[in-house]
């Protein structure tokens, strides 16, 4: 599996494309920013933590999942894995792995060039402001995980590279989430808080707070570990086409 994971380290290193759209993305986000900038305060560049990060699982979690897990399917790469005899399960722990990876570099990051781009506009974030910051980019990578292993089940039993993309941005942009919230204060509202946006929510506010974390960390892992058995269970179903 380590072999796996550093092959598919030196594959997505090598995507010219994850460069370019980044840049792009840090070029847009700086020009928005740039636009926006004569209402700036100086607690704005906490404030808006939330608003901006939101976008994060779409836009940089979207190009993440993409080159991860479906630019294997449009290679065929995954049936020639399994046809060299890689154990599905692996690939999935595999593939889950380098989006954990990925996804601190990318929303680790992001807190920093955030204030950067504040500070160079005039609006230094304070010292205090800092953590709540990473906090936030924390809580959107979190759920940018949960959807990622969410939409594999799509990814590995359908095997259809749109669908798994669709599914994943339905995620990101909170369509399904939405959804489902709204049928559970129908006729179960008390579960609404045990959706990806709601245990993420209550991680965010145990950071800020000072409060308990042992709940809602125990409740995402649950989350991830029963979307990746049940990939892994779409996938052992599935018969590969060689």
């Amino acid at each position: 599996m380590f072999k796996l994971i550093h092959g598919e380290i030196y594959r997505i290193l090598h995507k010219k494309s994850m460069y370019i759209y980044f840049c792009a993305l840090a070029a847009g986000y700086f020009i928005v920013s740039f636009i926006r900038s004569g209402g700036f305060t100086e607690g704005s560049a906490a404030s808006d933590a939330m608003s901006m990060f939101s976008l994060l699982p779409a836009l940089a979690g979207g190009f993440l999942f993409a080159a991860i897990f479906t630019d294997d399917l449009n290679s065929k790469n995954l049936i020639t894995l399994v046809g060299y005899g890689v154990n599905k399960a692996a690939i999935i722990i595999a593939k889950f792995i380098l989006m954990v990876i990925s996804g601190i570099i990318i929303f680790g990051l992001a807190p920093l060039y955030h204030c950067a781009v504040y500070a160079l506009l005039g609006h230094a974030a304070a010292a205090g402001m800092l953590g709540p910051i990473f906090a936030v980019s924390l809580k959107y990578l979190l759920m940018t995980l949960a959807f990622s292993a969410l939409s594999g089940i799509v990814v590995y039993g359908l095997q259809r590279a749109t669908f798994a993309i669709v599914t994943y941005l339905l995620l990101a942009f909170g369509v399904i989430g939405s959804l489902i919230s709204l049928a559970l204060h129908t006729f179960a509202p008390g579960l609404t808080a045990y959706l990806a946006s709601g245990i993420t929510d209550r991680i965010l506010s145990g950071i800020i707070r000072g409060d308990s974390l042992t709940a809602p960390v125990i409740e995402l892992i649950v989350y991830v570990l029963v979307a990746l058995a049940l990939s892994a269970a779409a996938f052992f179903r599935r018969e590969m086409e060689f």
